[in-house]
């Protein structure tokens, strides 16, 4: 059966999502840490999580593919610009930096190609210094968009796996059960909420 590809209205998304709060990982991640340091946020998209990262002193690298998503980060007025550095680039291309106190994947990773991802996970651990954090959600295969080709859909004992270098701070399955994207589609979720440290 020929899996399927969805079509993406970003700009669409970022309309739906805007003045949404940061995500409850990040927010558990940062709570973790005694003193801001350097942090990624991949996929950033307008900056729901980048500006509270900001807000509370941190430096931050906020990457993402979509131009779109760079420029209404910087276009917000309620960011500190002298901490923040962009990029304009896709997970498959990525090359992330050393020495990185947190980085923070909300709702990005599922969207990097299956091929790729690999390599960016591995990247992620290389990238975080000893006591750094990796915060953010994967997909469950009982995910209603396990059905497209370009979607990372994982088990529960797939995500062990790859926590396994981890100390795992949380781990929570949201089981699968029907709602809606920010757009209005209606489809099935089965998440992993995720914050581990090296």
């Amino acid at each position: 059966m020929t899996k399927l590809t969805p079509k993406r209205d970003w700009k669409a998304y970022y309309d739906a999502v805007a003045e949404r709060p940061p995500r409850k990982t990040l927010l558990t991640a940062l709570a973790a840490f005694e003193t801001p340091g350097i942090a990624i946020d991949l996929g950033c998209g307008d900056g729901r999580d980048t500006v509270e990262m900001l807000r509370q002193n941190w430096a931050v690298l906020a990457i993402d593919k979509e131009p779109d998503a760079i420029a209404r980060l910087l276009a917000r007025p309620d960011i500190n610009t002298l901490q923040l550095t962009t990029q304009t680039v896709s997970f498959e291309q990525l090359q992330l930096p050393k020495q990185v106190n947190l980085i923070n994947a909300s709702f990005s990773l599922p969207f990097c190609s299956p091929d790729a991802f690999p390599t960016l996970w591995n990247q992620i651990f290389n990238s975080l210094v000893l006591g750094g954090r990796f915060c953010g959600n994967l997909f469950g295969e009982r995910d209603s968009w396990n059905d497209s080709e370009l979607i990372n859909t994982f088990t529960l004992q797939q995500v062990e796996t790859l926590l396994q270098a981890y100390t795992v701070e949380l781990l929570e399955e949201e089981e699968e059960h029907p709602g809606t994207t920010p757009l209005g589609e209606d489809r099935y979720w089965h998440i992993f909420h995720i914050v581990a440290r090296k």
